[in-house]
């Protein structure tokens, strides 16, 4: 089943609009969703938890509709955007003490060996924090009620590469032992190239691809060489065309690589194919 159901999402702006935007995130999935700033991601998220009213289009989670059903909704996902953001002379323990309220499944025991995995003084004052420190505080309030579905937005930004591969260990756990689903928002495409189960791409508020992670990665090539190696026909075909110091490098689709004859090809990771296909509207 699908724990989140995005059909036909439209919202404008004055310089901005979501265009029939429509995903879905399955149960037990990591979604990596990914864009660069200002493509819409965190205009999709805020509409999906009703924070931003939409012109036309549905969102369902757990098969349920959002406008009719938030208040239980609410009570089964959790939302990071960034890192907590509280009153900054309020301590970690006055805080928790609010949030658990709103909460019914609010584990106490859960929420300490988060603290206690964090390394987090639940007496430190919330201006105390770095902003790592602070993103790890929002995580450990985030996961402390047992939410079946997460909406990250940048949860590991700020964090060095250990703290990051930490969290990373804890979000593959709360999928694959206690069944939770992710939505994980990011520019550290790293990130979702170690955990991701599938990818949603938006680029000018429209969905550019969303499915299965090896299936995008499987669709693109990686092309390299010298111009002298390069046809015509082929550059026509090359996505984010660039070349340097008497090389060029692009992005193939997988259809087309078997025509670049004496050029160099090799797989694409997720960063590849976000900068060279961004790249195309600048280059060509």
């Amino acid at each position: 089943m699908d724990v989140l159901t995005i059909n036909h999402l439209n919202k404008k702006y004055e310089k901005f609009q979501l265009r029939d935007v429509s995903f879905q995130v399955g149960q037990g999935r990591i979604m990596g969703f990914i864009g660069r700033n200002g493509a819409g991601k965190t205009t999709t998220m805020k509409s999906m938890l009703n924070l931003v009213h939409t012109e036309s289009g549905s969102i369902h989670f757990f098969g349920l509709e959002m406008k009719a059903h938030e208040f239980e909704i609410k009570q089964r996902i959790a939302c990071i955007f960034g890192a907590a953001n509280y009153y900054a002379q309020s301590s970690l323990r006055s805080i928790a003490d609010v949030y658990s309220r709103f909460y019914k499944t609010w584990d106490e025991a859960l929420y300490r060996s988060y603290l206690e995995r964090f390394e987090l003084d639940p007496g430190k004052k919330i201006r105390q924090l770095s902003q790592g420190m602070s993103i790890k505080f929002a995580l450990a309030l985030a996961l402390s009620h047992h939410a079946e579905f997460l909406i990250l937005d940048e949860p590991t930004s700020g964090l060095d590469p250990l703290s990051r591969d930490e969290l990373l260990t804890v979000f593959e756990n709360i999928v694959d032992q206690e069944g939770a689903s992710i939505l994980f928002s990011t520019h550290i495409t790293s990130d979702l190239d170690k955990n991701a189960d599938d990818i949603t791409y938006i680029k000018n508020g429209e969905i550019v691809a969303s499915q299965p992670k090896q299936a995008f990665l499987d669709a693109y090539r990686m092309v390299e060489g010298t111009p002298d190696a390069l046809s015509s026909a082929l550059k026509q075909k090359i996505i984010g065309y660039h070349e340097r110091k008497g090389e060029f490098s692009g992005l193939l689709r997988k259809c087309d690589a078997g025509e670049a004859h004496g050029c160099s090809v090799t797989p694409a990771d997720l960063e590849t194919i976000m900068v060279y296909t961004e790249r195309k509207e600048t280059h060509e």
